[in-house]
């Protein structure tokens, strides 16, 4: 799911009309209409978006998406595929990456 969709579902998850965004935002509805359809936009007007949306941008390892995703929709995590460590704490490096750049 790419991220004009994931734009979009929220959206209407919360409500809201693309008239709504655009008071929320404060960015023109065709603007804001050509983003959802897929058009470029750069990373403030995605961040703008997502505090209008009441959401978080978040940046998540490949490998771990699955895992996260399933956390958000409440699966319960298979044995097989899954660590007692992993249980106890289901975000750990998750952004080990992000803490090692920042040392």
């Amino acid at each position: 799911m790419n991220i004009h969709h994931q734009i979009r579902v929220r959206r209407r998850a919360l409500g809201f009309t693309q008239a709504t965004m655009k008071t929320r935002i404060g960015m023109g509805q065709q603007q804001y209409q050509r983003i959802e359809a897929g058009g470029n936009a750069n990373l403030d007007t995605i961040q703008l978006i997502a505090d209008g949306l009441n959401a978080d941008l978040m940046l998540i390892p490949r490998n771990r998406v699955q895992a996260v995703l399933d956390l958000l929709n409440g699966v319960k995590p298979t044995p097989a595929s899954t660590t007692s460590a992993d249980l106890e704490d289901p975000w750990k490096d998750l952004l080990a990456d992000l803490y090692e750049e920042e040392a």
